[in-house]
């Protein structure tokens, strides 16, 4: 109970804030939060996450509708359930395709520095707001201008209340973490603003807010809608599951407890979808209310049944308290929520250690900023592939000595690995693809010429290549003719099983044959060591 408890406590004025970055009206925060609670209880595989709107999945959705809804709050709620329907669409299909191994694909660097600049897009489309100043989404330097060409327009009233709300939510979290930051901040400022009449004095308010009983609506939006989301809601369902599965696996590591992606997949799909047919937006697993249920004691999916049922409550009854609740008091509570995402000393630690790290984080951060998050999101995709096929295109190429153990290691890693005179032993550190068996071949025939006196054989470990594809085969098989013009002998070494038949089919291991194909790298030496020198 006391988990659920603080659940409520995190969600009620999260979703209130998130739900004016989403670009849509509170209310449809709550028509969402209750069903994506139950959802994910029912259906996921995490004892502790707790899912809902989050600053990432609201801010991604409120750009990906910006531009289609033209200003009207009714086609922004739309455009905006339908985009959860899609995205919960995509989850559900990756799923079954058990695809949930792509988030892997999605390099930490590319995903710090996106959510680093979407922090900072979210936090100045938010100091408008402290300021008073209202303005349709933008992107960063937009907002940055609009906000320092119009300091005439600020409300000095707005600006106190925002900076005072900053100023107790970070202390009450530095100091008081237990306790519920957000929810005083957001009881006190809508108390003071309807005992001072702050609205009258430029202090913007939500207004009224109706009861939010969830029921069924389907988005009323010609096809060519929905084709034009589609793009966005991939990205969207991109980050609702890496951001999800990084918590999930996070908290679950800490009880021992396993997280099925394909399985959380799935159920952040049927949440996000189950968002979409009340009239909802985007949601995923949150980190803050993750954490702060899961440091309760809170271990068991009831939590967020219970959850589910407070927010229902909340939405039915108790909306009306949210009239007089500042806009610039959710700005704040927004502003300190993201600045998380905002982590200075990851990238100072990429910067020290690895530079292409920090290259791959800043770019995807000018990403954002420059281009806006959608194009900047898929940037970061962009530099995570690059970095994955950088590395697989460029495996290291080990010479190999034998040990006073037996074994055959790299000669630079290991004093005691000498080479066998007459014979150059190589072994790539990584798979053979047809992404980097090229570069294998041009750098396995540099050091056969370059070596002086020139080897006899080359023997190739390919005891880390656990499938030899046609392509690899091919270039292996030109390797070999190259070789032979130098009078050079290849022999094949720790070959899998597998591949034995696929090698035996193709010409390379005709023109090999059975004797220079071997279980070991021993016993390929000691064959090329008696073989019989090829002629001149």
């Amino acid at each position: 109970m006391r988990g659920a408890i603080i659940a409520w406590t995190l969600i009620v004025p999260e979703s209130v804030a998130y739900a004016h970055l989403a670009g849509v009206p509170p209310q449809n925060a709550f028509y969402a939060a209750p069903l994506a609670l139950l959802a994910y209880a029912l259906f996921g595989s995490s004892r502790y996450l707790i899912v809902g709107a989050t600053s990432a999945a609201a801010a991604l959705s409120g750009a990906t509708i910006a531009g289609l809804s033209g200003g009207d709050p009714v086609r922004a709620v739309a455009l905006s359930s339908a985009l959860a329907l899609l995205t919960g669409t995509v989850l559900i299909v990756a799923s079954i395709a058990r695809l949930g191994f792509l988030a892997d694909f999605v390099a930490e660097p590319a995903l710090v520095g996106f959510l680093f600049g979407l922090a900072l897009t979210i936090i100045m489309g938010q100091i408008g707001k402290l300021v008073g100043i209202s303005a349709p989404p933008s992107d960063f330097f937009e907002n940055l201008i609009r906000v320092l060409s119009q300091v005439d327009a600020w409300s000095w009233a707005s600006v106190v209340v925002g900076i005072a709300a900053l100023v107790v939510l970070i202390l009450l979290g530095r100091f008081v973490p237990r306790l519920p930051a957000a929810l005083i901040v957001l009881a006190v400022g809508t108390a003071a603003c309807a005992l001072w009449n702050l609205s009258d004095h430029g202090v913007a308010v939500v207004g009224e807010v109706p009861a939010a009983v969830p029921t069924p609506d389907w988005p009323a939006l010609p096809l060519h809608d929905w084709v034009t989301l589609l793009g966005g809601s991939c990205g969207l369902a991109l980050v609702v599951f890496v951001e999800s599965y990084s918590v999930a696996l996070g908290l679950g590591r800490l009880h021992g407890q396993g997280v099925d992606a394909s399985r959380d997949m799935a159920a952040l799909g049927i949440a996000n979808t189950a968002a979409g047919l009340v009239r909802g937006f985007a949601v995923a697993g949150s980190p803050s209310r993750s954490a702060a249920t899961e440091a309760s004691g809170a271990c068991s999916p009831m939590t967020s049944i219970i959850a589910a049922v407070f927010v229902l409550l909340t939405a039915v009854f108790l909306t009306p308290v949210f009239t007089d609740l500042p806009e610039a008091v959710l700005a704040a509570i927004i502003i300190v929520a993201v600045r998380r995402f905002l982590r200075v000393g990851e990238l100072r630690r990429y910067w020290q250690h690895d530079r292409s790290a920090f290259l791959v984080a800043a770019t995807a951060l000018l990403g954002v900023l420059v281009f806006d998050l959608l194009p900047g999101l898929l940037l970061a995709v962009a530099l995570s592939l690059a970095m994955f096929i950088g590395t697989a295109s460029r495996p290291h190429l080990s010479v190999l000595g034998r040990r006073r153990t037996g074994l055959w290691s790299d000669v630079v890693e290991y004093g005691d690995a000498v080479p066998r005179p007459a014979l150059l032993v190589l072994r790539p550190e990584g798979t053979l693809f047809f992404g980097n068996m090229r570069r294998i071949k041009q750098q396995t025939l540099r050091r056969a010429t370059d070596q002086s006196p020139r080897p006899t054989a080359v023997i190739l470990d390919l005891g880390s290549s656990y499938h030899l594809g046609l392509t690899v085969l091919d270039v292996l098989e030109e390797l070999r003719q190259d070789l032979l013009r130098y009078n050079v002998d290849l022999q094949l070494a720790r070959v899998r099983v597998h591949s034995h038949e696929t090698l035996n089919a193709h010409p390379l291991g005709r023109g090999l044959g059975p004797d220079r194909v071997h279980n070991s790298v021993e016993r390929a030496v000691d064959a090329a060591t008696h073989s019989k020198p090829l002629d001149g």
